[in-house]
């Protein structure tokens, strides 16, 4: 049976950008919780946001180096959500919320990925971001082959995919899903309609070439 990749669309912060990422085919979109980020809409937004979404299009809350005040508060207003933990979060503090959760790991050369993710063994999947200055969001790729074959959770692919890239990307990497935020705009926090079919397309593409041969 052929794998299906799962495109996560990040960074929404419009109504119809929403509606836009669900009819391209987007099986989850995240809304940005960290306050420094462009792309940053506070939680009763988020609540307003999500609640365009059908069944079956998930939800991600992404946070960094939240409180569990703020944590709950996030939990409240959208309590179906998925958590995505992009910051310096511990393993307690990502278990704390009881709830299913992303841990975003920042690639570099030298950085352990397989230590990394052993420390996370109940996260629902380990995001692979670029390592820049600041907490993610900075649409930069990194070097693909520094991700090793057995990583012990499923894997999202981030990191400066676009349209262009992504089907390289699920080629070489093989990811359980994609994650993609400034690869679909025409500015930080706008996203484009057209570049996210486009994407979302180019997912279900490459999905078709690894798909295996029908004697």
């Amino acid at each position: 049976m052929a794998h299906r990749t799962r495109i996560k669309i990040c960074g929404l912060t419009r109504e119809p950008d929403v509606d836009a990422a669900v009819a391209a085919g987007a099986d989850a979109v995240g809304f940005v919780l960290y306050a420094r980020s462009p792309r940053h809409v506070v939680v009763e937004r988020a609540r307003a946001l999500s609640g365009r979404l059908p069944p079956f299009v998930t939800p991600v809350l992404l946070l960094v180096n939240a409180t569990e005040s703020e944590i709950a508060e996030a939990l409240a207003a959208v309590p179906h959500a998925l958590l995505q933990f992009h910051g310096d979060e511990a393993p307690d503090a990502c278990r704390a919320a009881a709830r299913p959760y992303l841990r975003a790991a920042r690639m570099a050369p030298g950085f352990d990925l397989l230590d990394f993710a052993s420390r996370y063994p109940d996260a629902a999947g380990i995001l692979l971001d670029a390592h820049v200055e600041g907490y993610g969001g900075g649409g930069k790729a990194f070097d693909w082959s520094l991700i090793p074959d057995n990583v012990p959770r499923p894997v999202v692919l981030s990191g400066g995919l676009n349209p262009a890239s992504v089907i390289d990307g699920v080629l070489r990497v093989r990811p359980w899903a994609v994650d993609v935020s400034s690869g679909v705009e025409t500015a930080k926090g706008i996203k484009d309609a057209g570049l996210m079919r486009r994407f979302c397309e180019a997912v279900r593409e490459a999905d078709a070439r690894m798909a295996p041969a029908i004697p």
